[in-house]
C-alpha cells in the first residue's frame, strides 16, 4: 500500500520494480502452497509501465484444473501481502488454451502484456 515519504505528508505509491519484486516473492509461496499452478503473472498498467497513483495490480494464474467455478477461484488466493490493491483471474489449463484459440481482444491483450513470473517446467 502507499507509504509516507519520510516525515512528509506526501504518499508515495509503489513503483513497478517494487510491485514486480513483490509478485515474484508472492508467487514462490503460492506454487509451494498450490502445486496445481502452471503459470503466474501480471498484466495491466504495471505490466505496460503506465501505472500511477491508485493503480491496482491485475494478476493471472493458470492451474491444472479446479472444481470451483471461475467466479469463485480467486477466493482461494491471499493477495493481502501485495504493496497495492490486487485482484486475480484464475483459469484452468483447458480454459486458457480455449481463450488463446478464440483470439479475441482480451486474449490478444493478454498475449501481448502478461509478465509471467512463474512457468512450471514440464
Amino acid at each position: 500500500m502507499p507509504v509516507r515519504s519520510l516525515n512528509s505528508s506526501v504518499l508515495k505509491w509503489p513503483d513497478r520494480s517494487t510491485v514486480d519484486q513483490a509478485v515474484r516473492s508472492w508467487s514462490q509461496k503460492q506454487v509451494q502452497q498450490q502445486p496445481q499452478v502452471e503459470r503466474l503473472g501480471y498484466f495491466g498498467s504495471y505490466a505496460r509501465g503506465n501505472w500511477g497513483v491508485g493503480s491496482d495490480l491485475d494478476l493471472i494464474a493458470v492451474v491444472d484444473d479446479s472444481p470451483e467455478p471461475f467466479e469463485r477461484r480467486s477466493l482461494n488466493w491471499d493477495l493481502h501481502t501485495m504493496p497495492v490493491p490486487a485482484e486475480i483471474l484464475v483459469y484452468t489449463a483447458g480454459e486458457w488454451e480455449e481463450m488463446q484459440r478464440r483470439d479475441d481482444k482480451f486474449s490478444r491483450m493478454l498475449a501481448r502484456e502478461v509478465v509471467w513470473v512463474y512457468l512450471r517446467k514440464s
